[in-house]
């Protein structure tokens, strides 16, 4: 240890006792709709994030063309940490959902489901639900199947097509198996992840956005500053000490 270098020290608490004063702040409910800066920060990333990532009028687009197209496949909805009544219940659920859109369901065996009906139209059914979704219509959803829990009904179109996806991709049925993997991806994944939160536009809340990294870039910098000074302060170093050679 070397000797305490009064400036650097001084310095050094001073920019800590202002990180320490900022970061009490940042937890009180000050900001927002009455949350710590941690949460508010964590909304708006969320909100333009799903504003971001909103690809369904291009995804139903590509899946015209497979209207017409015959969905003739068996699918194994257990998982691995399933019970009885849990495999019981999605396949119910899931019948549910593809008899609506107007397909042949038929459990074969145990937790395995053999569909049969058009993949234009299913995905087309999958990418209208995501809408509802990702514009926080839950009650659509509820209304259209009949089933209180919006979220884990809209959740069986992932289970399905994420199954089916991996059965095309075994047929070698690339094309499909693409679509396939698109809306599941690109419109189910993003409605289901982002629900409740409201999207926003990143540039509308391009200063917000700045801002944001900037405070986080500075207070950052301004820690690794409260470091330096104290380390320096209080003449600790990773230097080697200069050995003296004798005469």
């Amino acid at each position: 240890m070397g000797t305490t270098r009064k400036k650097e020290l001084t310095l050094g608490v001073i920019f800590t006792l202002v990180f320490i004063g900022i970061l009490v702040i940042m937890f009180q409910p000050y900001f927002g709709r009455g949350q710590n800066f941690l949460a508010y920060a964590d909304e708006i990333f969320n909100q333009l994030a799903k504003g971001s990532a909103y690809f369904i009028p291009k995804i139903k687009t590509e899946v015209e063309k497979f209207k017409g197209q015959p969905l003739d496949i068996t699918i194994d909805l257990k998982k691995p940490t399933d019970n009885p009544q849990d495999t019981l219940e999605r396949i119910t659920l899931c019948t549910k959902l593809y008899t609506k859109v107007g397909a042949k369901v038929e459990v074969v065996e145990e937790g395995k489901i053999h569909i049969i009906g058009d993949l234009g139209e299913i995905l087309s059914a999958a990418l209208e639900d995501s809408e509802a979704m990702y514009r926080n219509k839950g009650e659509i959803i509820k209304e259209k199947y009949e089933y209180e829990n919006e979220k884990k009904m809209f959740r069986q179109w992932h289970n399905t097509l994420s199954a089916i996806n991996k059965k095309l991709i075994l047929e070698k049925k690339v094309e499909q198996a693409n679509i396939v993997n698109t809306v599941v991806t690109k419109a189910i994944e993003p409605a289901y992840n982002f629900y409740e939160i409201k999207p926003q536009n990143v540039k509308q809340q391009a200063g917000v956005l700045i801002g944001l990294l900037v405070f986080y870039i500075f207070y950052t910098v301004w820690w690794g500053f409260a470091v330096m000074y104290l380390i320096e302060g209080l003449g600790l170093s990773t230097k080697k000490p200069k050995v003296k050679k004798e005469v």
